[in-house]
């Protein structure tokens, strides 16, 4: 989730744990670090683009790595503010604050390796957007709430943020649940026999939803509003590059791809150069992680590390168009929504 998100269920969690033993703003404020604590690893370098993404959400969110953190965050914390008496609250509290992050990541699309050393499998549910206010926004006005009211009405208010933003969790798995057995009844209808089926919320909510089902050579792309007026799903399809798959299969960082997203990337070529494309996170044209693997010679002599060759929709029709879709309007996907007219440059 969004670094904003994280911090503040830090927050929410910290003030819950530790309610009146110690200061609400000392509360938030540790779980607040601690909220932000295991994204750090987003500034660290680690050679290439594949590997920044691959290895991001990887031992900072390990359970195993922050449940050994804990103690020695409680242990700074209870001396810093001369609380060793409340050593062991500080240390739920803060395991808390440290496991709820890769928890809550886990519910999201991109990947989060909760089991590192152990395995490298990046786990996720892919039931929420990694930006929804319908889940934050409960969360802070618990926080707000506690910080401002000095009876037990602020910690009231924000165990019931905690408890809203987590029924809307289940909300968002149940939802996808539901989705994907419109979406598999959809292609049985049509004949389709996928390979695989992704089913993830459209951004910041969770009423409308992307669908890409995959073959070996092709992937369809799909919607469907919760407010669609009957269950019928309009298919797009696109090739995925089987051949290039075959051809460059040796290549470690196609293999790194295929992992890391579940099998749900295509490979394509252009001016001589091979892109993989993470088809998880994005819509039709428009993809967060593409990758420029190089020309044929300069991957053959190393000469080339790969670049993020990704690139995000014109909000000045992603935003109209994703709104009227949510409502269940049939609208053309965006790949079909032509460019607004502009006026020439004078």
């Amino acid at each position: 989730m969004d670094s904003i998100t994280q911090i503040t269920l830090g927050s929410a969690v910290g003030v819950a744990v530790m309610g009146r033993r110690t200061a609400v703003w000392k509360a938030a404020l540790w779980g607040a670090i601690g909220g932000t604590l295991p994204d750090l690893d987003a500034f660290i370098d680690h050679g290439d683009a594949i590997l920044n993404m691959t290895r991001h959400r990887a031992e900072s969110h390990s359970l195993l790595v922050l449940t050994l953190l804990a103690p020695a965050m409680a242990w700074l914390v209870s001396r810093l503010h001369r609380e060793q008496a409340l050593f062991k609250r500080w240390w739920l509290a803060l395991w808390l604050v440290l496991i709820t992050h890769p928890l809550l990541d886990t519910m999201t699309v991109y990947g989060t390796q909760l089991l590192q050393p152990l395995t490298d499998h990046p786990f996720a549910i892919g039931s929420v957007f990694i930006i929804d206010p319908a889940y934050t926004l409960p969360l802070l006005f618990g926080v707000i709430a506690a910080l401002c009211l000095k009876s037990g009405r602020g910690l009231a208010w924000n165990a019931a943020g905690l408890v809203i933003s987590t029924l809307y969790l289940a909300w968002s798995f149940g939802a996808q649940q539901y989705v994907t057995h419109v979406a598999r009844a959809s292609l049985q209808d049509q004949g389709i026999d996928a390979q695989g089926l992704l089913v993830t919320p459209a951004p910041f909510n969770t009423v409308l939803w992307r669908l890409v089902a995959t073959t070996p050579t092709l992937y369809r792309e799909g919607y469907y509003s919760l407010l669609d007026a009957d269950n019928h799903i309009e298919w797009t399809l696109h090739d995925r590059g089987a051949a290039l798959m075959s051809q460059h299969g040796h290549d470690p960082y196609l293999a790194r791809m295929a992992a890391f997203t579940h099998g749900f990337y295509s490979v394509s070529s252009e001016r001589d150069h091979l892109f993989v494309t993470d088809l998880r996170m994005g819509q039709e044209p428009n993809y967060t992680f593409r990758f420029d693997l190089g020309a044929d010679v300069s991957r053959v002599h190393g000469g080339h590390k790969p670049s993020l060759a990704g690139s995000r929709p014109d909000l000045e029709r992603a935003l109209p168009w994703l709104w009227r879709r949510l409502w269940g309007e049939r609208v053309p996907p965006m790949s079909f929504v032509p460019e607004p007219a502009r006026s020439p440059v004078p």
